[in-house]
């Protein structure tokens, strides 16, 4: 075993090994896998092993896509056998709403290169005869499906990573890790100390302990799962025998179950509602090739209803039952990337999916370690994305709602309730007893909307506008012409001081630092010049900068800022969470109800559009904006949670002959529709440019040099090739949701587009990266469906909903740029819920597009 190694990988599953030779493929090989026992030990061995591509988050889909199309390459060059069924596979939909959702998912397919089909139920039992098809109202099915070996896979990977030059390390536990004042890792192992620049945790069942080492508390837990394995079946046999082909996977949501062939028999296994955690505090080090004990009772009610939609399997023997451990995280993808607060420590953990999602985990990882970008917007998989509410007990009651959950449809107005409240404003109970309905922000509950008195405030969930509707467009009527008042401490809020902080904002921004007292918008780039951040900052000081952005982006943008600290000392950044919140005042008559709370002018003369002022409020110490993301003439309001109360009751009776409304959450996003005001990892992620992302007026290239500026240069000076625009859309019952492909009358190739979500199938060179492929290369022939006579798919929505004010079905989204400003009628459409509608550019925001109502 060597002592001194480039990088140190912790864990012998799928995950660890493909990390491994990750990192081997892209150069990096004086890296060394350590593992406790023998590969493929904790979780690994007794996985079903199977694989596909579709994900409710496109850039994981496309990561799996990446993991699907790497196994034969993997197989050539380590001569080890996956043992790949690409069999395909088969979604079941048993009501409407499950059909609404395939539709969805299918819609998706279209820009991510999916070749997916709705079927019907007859087509679906013709793949998988064992079925009745009288229990279902439609299918989707996906050829790019199938199962694998999961130990011939994890193997084929360490083979792999052997033969470009990386070490593995068997029998070998680690009991510390230390680190030098160089940043140097010590690993101490029974086999003796290797000394690393870089620790990756791929720990599996293990991870929490590995991260204990470091003091972090993954939020991470494993779960019993089950399925069983039947007896041989002469239908199964005869199928084989007819057809000269396997039976597809079917995934059947109403029973929480999925089936494939496994043998001459069949594999069933479900996501149980009484599931069961598995060693939920401490994972016992001894603990390896070994299997749970099975518990039928358990998955009863799954079996009794998979074996009515199944009848096929219903009288065969049962030869064995898996019973197993898997992690989870509390929202099911994996966790991955560096951990905020320590150097080059580096997770890749929870990752359930092994054989679906861990090659596309070892490359954005590798990516990410060698060239500091994975290289793929990993939102959904990032480490950054839980903060430290996700405690023990969280982490336990998010994993078994998500668990039981696996299978069941995630309505886009739908709030889960496990492990709730976990953070609270001194105003909860008073939202509560305003009829609020209340939503998770980043762990903070946060008022979505207020339901009538007398009424029930709970969303009835549905993919189609609902009984939120109506009370929603009330509260913004009520804001845009007369105020309202709603709470926003579900900011980010950082406070940034020092000699050199000014010079450090000028450096990681793309705008201009303000003068005092004054506030600006500006983005944040990556070296690679993607958008990695938005916020407004205000100069609150002598060398004192307040900061506001994404509070679910908090975590993610402190690694970035502690990641460019200067080492002499001169900036200092304090990230408030929840030991500052706020309120927003919006509308026509918002200046008139501040001047009666404050005790100083507040006219717009004295107090200007994007001023930044400390005063009282109500009698309490405040910082205040002069702007909003409602785009009306309106305020935020800072303070300390001791003196929330005081400022909320003295603005709610101030506010009293104004006719003063509360609003929630879904109203202020439904009035940054009507401005075209992108939101952050939405309309604007690491993907897109700036230019892309129509932020042109924040990127101040002749200002000092700020990281990015260079690829922001080249992407000003070849014109952006896609760009953000706002579409209102001629919708029926239901509004965009987000994801929605956007389609086009045209015949035009408008050259070579790079593809965030995927233009057409992902392509991927012998290095790993996706390739550039064209509209026109990819649209006209190789995707069924993406091209329709003379329409093509183009592009895809971000976000979108009904704008209540002027009462229009609008929605944001990326096209070619070439396309950006054609306003014309009967060139775009939508695909909402499976039908395709009329969509229009607009240049201009339909509400007040001049801006002359914020400025006052």
């Amino acid at each position: 075993m060597k002592s001194h190694v480039k990088a140190v990988v912790i864990g012998g599953g799928v995950v660890g090994c493909s990390v491994l030779y990750h990192l081997a493929r892209a150069g990096w090989s004086d890296v060394m896998l350590i593992e406790r026992s023998e590969l493929t030990s904790g979780s690994s061995w007794h996985a079903a092993g199977g694989f596909h591509t579709l994900n409710g988050d496109p850039n994981v889909a496309k990561l799996q896509a990446y993991t699907v199309q790497l196994y034969k390459e993997l197989e050539e060059l380590s001569g080890q056998s996956c043992s790949l069924h690409l069999t395909g596979g088969v979604m079941l939909a048993d009501t409407p709403e499950r059909m609404d959702f395939l539709r969805l998912a299918h819609a998706k397919g279209r820009y991510l290169g999916m070749d997916t089909e709705l079927i019907t139920p007859s087509e679906a039992k013709a793949m998988f005869p064992l079925m009745d098809e009288t229990n279902f109202v439609g299918a989707m099915w996906d050829p790019v499906e199938g199962h694998l070996d999961p130990s011939g896979t994890t193997i084929a990977y360490s083979k792999a990573a052997k033969k470009l030059g990386a070490e593995i390390v068997l029998r070998n536990p680690v009991r510390e890790l230390t680190q030098e004042p160089d940043g140097t890792w010590n690993v101490i192992t029974e086999q003796g100390t290797v000394k690393a620049e870089h620790v990756v945790n791929c720990g599996g069942l293990w991870a929490r302990e590995i991260g204990r080492m470091v003091g972090l508390e993954l939020p991470v837990l494993a779960m019993e799962h089950m399925y069983l394995l039947t007896e041989p079946m002469p239908e199964v046999e005869a199928f084989n025998r007819e057809t000269g082909r396997e039976m597809v996977g079917v995934l059947d949501f109403k029973g929480e179950i999925y089936t494939r062939q496994e043998r001459n028999g069949i594999l069933l296994g479900t996501y149980e509602k009484a599931c069961k955690p598995w060693s939920p505090v401490n994972t016992p080090w001894d603990f390896g090739h070994e299997l749970l004990q099975p518990d039928l009772d358990r998955i009863a009610p799954s079996l009794e209803l998979g074996f009515k939609h199944f009848p096929g399997i219903a009288n065969a023997g049962i030869k064995q039952v898996i019973n197993g451990p898997f992690t989870f995280a509390p929202d099911g993808n994996p966790l991955v990337g560096p951990v905020q607060g320590l150097t080059n420590f580096w997770c890749a953990c929870a990752v359930m999916a092994g054989f679906s999602q861990g090659g596309g985990v070892g490359l954005a990882l590798s990516n990410w370690m060698v060239n500091g970008d994975p290289g793929f917007d990993v939102w959904g998989m990032d480490v950054a994305r839980f903060g430290e509410w996700a405690s023990l007990r969280y982490t336990n009651a998010k994993v078994r709602e998500n668990y039981s959950r696996r299978f069941s449809i995630r309505f886009p107005n739908e709030e889960l309730p496990a492990a709730r409240p976990a953070q609270t404003t001194p105003l909860y109970d008073t939202m509560l007893a305003n009829n609020a309905v209340m939503g998770d922000s980043w762990g903070l509950e946060t008022p979505l909307w207020f339901a009538p008195k007398g009424t029930e405030p709970k969303d009835v969930v549905s993919f189609r506008r609902s009984n939120d509707f109506k009370p929603i467009g009330e509260e913004v009527r009520a804001v845009r012409e007369r105020v309202g008042v709603t709470e926003i401490a579900n900011f980010a809020k950082y406070e940034v001081t020092g000699t050199g902080s000014e010079a450090f904002l000028n450096r990681l921004m793309t705008n201009r630092m303000p003068k005092k007292g004054r506030l600006v918008l500006t983005p944040m780039l990556n070296e690679f010049g993607k958008l990695i951040g938005d916020f407004t900052i205000a100069h609150a000081g002598d060398d004192r900068f307040m900061i506001w952005g994404s509070s679910a982006a908090a975590k993610y943008h402190m690694r970035w800022f502690e990641k460019h600290l200067p080492k002499d000392g001169s900036v200092r950044i304090h990230r408030f969470d929840q030991t500052l919140v706020g309120l927003s005042i919006a509308g026509p008559k918002a200046q008139a109800l501040l001047q009666k709370l404050a005790d100083v002018d507040v006219s717009t003369k004295a107090f200007r559009f994007m001023d930044y002022r400390e005063m009282a409020v109500g009698g309490a110490p405040c910082m205040v904006n002069r702007i909003t993301y409602t785009g009306d003439l309106g305020y935020e309001i800072w303070m300390q949670p001791a003196y929330q109360r005081l400022v909320y009751q003295a603005i709610k009776q101030a506010g009293e002959e104004f006719g003063l409304v509360d609003f929630g959450m879904r109203a202020l996003l439904s009035m940054r529709l009507e401005k075209n005001f992108p939101t952050w990892f939405r309309e604007l992620r690491p993907i897109y440019g700036p230019f892309e992302g129509s932020m042109d007026r924040f990127v101040k290239m002749d200002k000092n040099d700020f990281i990015g500026r260079d690829a922001a240069a080249k992407e000003l000076e070849a014109g952006p090739k896609l760009r953000r625009v706002s579409l209102v859309v001629d919708a029926l019952d239901a509004d965009v949701m987000g994801d929605e492909p956007i389609w086009a009358r045209v015949s035009t190739d408008y050259g070579t587009i790079e593809k965030p979500h995927g233009y057409g199938a992902p392509r991927f060179d012998e290095k790993g990266q996706e390739t550039r492929v064209s509209v026109a290369q990819e649209g006209a022939s190789s995707i069924r469906g993406i091209v329709d006579g003379d329409w093509r798919v183009v592009g895809w929505v971000t976000s979108g909903g009904y704008a209540h004010f002027v009462e229009k079905s609008m929605a944001q989204g990326y096209v070619p740029a070439a396309l950006a400003e054609n306003t014309s009628e009967g060139l775009f459409e939508i695909e909402i819920l499976g039908k395709r509608r009329p969509a229009r550019i607009l240049v201009e925001p339909p509400f007040d597009p001049s801006g002359a109502k914020m400025r006052g």
